[in-house]
């Protein structure tokens, strides 16, 4: 397999997207580093490619953006997002504010579909459930601190074997086991 390519303007915009389709309330550090990586392990499920190519580390909290922190930088001097630290609950939070509208020509149809489904699912948990689930074979396949492939995303989809599949099965050992492999 080729190495993946990262596309920083890419990812620059489907940040922005993300800051324009959610509430700043609904979106912070936590789940924006968590959004980005669903989206980026789906589009290479359905696609053999990731969305972004953003490398994401293991970290104790699940997954993060490489780049995120340099790419939320760019876009605020660029005037385009604000990133604010905000009270919760006596903690401080980061929230996103987009200033600007993100550029569609860098994103698909089928690539803003699969964002806002990955938002609307994160955006109705907490910043804990949400790390939580991300807590998955995928992270496990490294060490913490390590990149994350991205073919450890094939061990997100569940896997159903078929009474199709265990007829062929059979069917092909069958027609095998009376052959000599030399």
């Amino acid at each position: 397999m080729s190495a993946v390519q990262f596309d920083r303007e890419k990812f620059k915009e489907a940040i922005l997207f993300l800051a324009s389709y959610c509430p700043p309330e609904e979106l912070g550090n936590v789940k924006l580093h968590k959004m980005l990586y669903f989206a980026d392990m789906m589009n290479f499920l359905e696609e053999g490619r990731p969305l972004t190519g953003v490398d994401y580390l293991k970290q104790k909290f699940g997954p993060t953006a490489r780049h995120l922190t340099s790419a939320v930088e760019e876009l605020s001097r660029e005037g385009r997002l604000t990133a604010r630290e905000v009270d919760y609950h006596g903690f401080f939070k980061k929230d996103y504010v987009a200033t600007a509208p993100f550029k569609a020509s860098r994103l698909a149809e089928r690539e803003l579909n699969l964002l806002s489904d990955v938002a609307d699912f994160v955006r109705g948990k907490t910043a804990r459930q949400i790390s939580e689930i991300s807590h998955n074979a995928a992270w496990e396949a490294a060490a913490l601190g390590e990149v994350i492939p991205y073919f450890t995303a094939l061990q997100l989809a569940p896997v159903e074997v078929t009474d199709d599949d265990r007829a062929w099965a059979l069917e092909t050992a069958a027609a095998h086991a009376h052959t000599r492999p030399f």
